[in-house]
């Protein structure tokens, strides 16, 4: 075979593009199937969303009460065409999911070579961490989502020589947007400094036209004066945007604990919706090379973003342990140089022979086929068999669906949070549900109970189970005896008499 063979064959001149159509549809694929496969329920913090999305109006607006707005807004439109499932609840965050896989391949793509983004996207989306995201029924997915489209907006400004207004605006509204996510207000403060500060980035500012500038600088101040006058009218949300509930500084470093544990711990020992280990060794490996790999050239904006992220997640998880998942960006950019440097120095020892070059997809297509399986079966299996993790899910709405009957009444008791989401389907006329028994005499002839109650005057007529609890005995159906309520009734009757006498 000839030297100049190999670079003519159809799957190497192509290898890029079949390599992205393939990723694409496996993750696509796994992104929508995510509700049938892991964690198969819904958590308290999703029930507490689909909740909070479905009571969202237009007045939410006016009233202040703009805290994620656009994604409950998107929940509440998924669970109004949908119905109230596990699966509309988790869809935005699947569709959110798919875009921020698509932003990752491009902002990888746009700073670092084909072969090397395209390694990359496939170990960053198909990850245990980033498949969780995705899956999550809850705004948390918006700490990572309006982050990385500042940065591929970003991207597509910095370096280039006449950067298109469009991209400009764009990234003002993004920004605008963002401000609304919790604690994303220090980033914004954060970029926008970092944009002064940074010798490349001033050199772009100062080279960008005066009235696209000028254009985006107003937007920006617009975003801040929608903020002051959203705290005004709803103080609460001052709290929300800034800090973490009930946050106090002496719990800062326990916050930390918290919030890194389940990330490199190798068994889950707290309960949490994160299953350990949230970040594979092989990816940390990678990670550490490559901020090893960018030392020299820190001040390269792409790789001091990524440092710099990295402190920026660590001192918000203080704050909130919950925005720990933002560390997941710059995890995916350092894994990236991780992996360029290591190909770099292959390519280097056979700078002449493609042959040897070609060699080297070997061991690479078996270490990265390991950390996606091992990723992917971790995920899998982990969330339907670790207790720690499993517990923090249930799939009573999918009992409830199947088992019990249009216009059936159903008492949840002692669990507020799954009160108030399933008054969802009262108000959809599918259920009756009630927080409290009522009197025996005001019993319907059937009804259920989520979870056991105590002392109920009626007759366990079937008890339906979930292999998901540890209690597997969720909904109890009951029937009331005739013979109960007469003997009440006759007892009511008596008592009536003798205060009469």
């Amino acid at each position: 075979m000839k030297k100049t063979a190999i670079p003519k064959l159809f799957l190497y001149r192509h290898r890029f593009i079949i390599g992205y159509i393939l990723l694409g549809f496996a993750f696509v694929g796994i992104i929508f199937g995510l509700p049938l496969l892991a964690p198969d329920g819904l958590s308290e913090a999703e029930m507490a969303s689909a909740t909070t999305s479905y009571n969202t109006h237009l007045s939410s607006l006016f009233s202040g009460d703009v805290v994620d707005l656009p994604y409950h807004v998107l929940q509440k439109l998924s669970i109004l065409f949908l119905g109230l499932n596990i699966y509309s609840v988790k869809l935005p965050s699947m569709v959110i999911g798919v875009i921020l896989g698509i932003l990752l391949v491009l902002l990888l793509n746009r700073w670092f070579k084909n072969n090397v983004a395209l390694l990359a996207s496939i170990l960053a989306v198909l990850s245990a961490s980033f498949l969780y995201l995705s899956g999550s029924g809850t705004p948390l997915i918006m700490l990572v989502f309006w982050p990385t489209l500042l940065l591929w907006l970003g991207s597509k400004i910095q370096g280039v020589t006449k950067p298109k207004p469009l991209y400009c605006f764009v990234f003002a509204f993004v920004l605008l947007a963002s401000i609304f996510t919790p604690h994303l207000i220090y980033l914004a403060v954060f970029i926008i400094l970092f944009a002064f500060l940074h010798p490349h980035l001033r050199f772009t500012i100062k080279t960008l036209p005066i009235i696209p500038l000028v254009i985006t600088t107003f937007i920006i101040l617009v975003a801040v004066a929608l903020l002051i006058m959203a705290a005004i009218i709803n103080p609460p949300i001052i709290s929300e945007l800034l800090l973490a509930k009930d946050f106090q500084i002496s719990g800062f470093f326990s916050n930390l604990q918290t919030a890194f544990l389940p990330f490199f711990s190798w068994s889950t020992t707290l309960e949490s919706a994160f299953l350990s280990p949230f970040v594979g060794l092989a990816s940390v490996a990678l990670a550490v090379i490559g901020l090893l790999s960018t030392a020299k050239g820190f001040f390269a904006s792409r790789n001091s973003i990524a440092s710099c992220l990295i402190v920026f997640t660590i001192i918000l998880s203080g704050l909130s342990p919950e925005s720990a998942i933002l560390i997941l960006l710059p995890l995916a950019i350092l894994i990236a140089h991780g992996l360029r440097y290591i190909l770099d120095k292959w390519y280097d020892l056979f700078p002449e022979n493609p042959y040897a070059r070609i060699t080297a997809l070997f061991p690479i297509s078996i270490f990265l086929g390991i950390m996606i399986y091992g990723g992917i079966s971790h995920f899998l299996y982990g969330y339907h068999y670790s207790p720690m993790v499993a517990d923090q899910f249930n799939d009573d709405i999918t009992l409830i669906h199947d088992n019990l009957p249009i216009g059936s009444t159903l008492y949840v008791i002692n669990h507020e949070t799954a009160y108030h989401f399933y008054q969802i389907l009262a108000d959809q006329k599918l259920l009756e549900v009630s927080n409290e028994l009522p009197p025996i005499t005001e019993l319907p002839a059937s009804f259920a109970t989520l979870g056991h109650a105590d002392d109920v005057p009626a007759d366990v007529s079937r008890i339906i189970t979930s292999p998901k609890a540890s209690n597997s005995d969720r909904i109890y159906m009951y029937t009331v005896d005739p013979s109960i309520l007469e003997q009440q009734n006759i007892e009511e009757v008596n008592e009536d008499k003798e205060s009469e006498g």
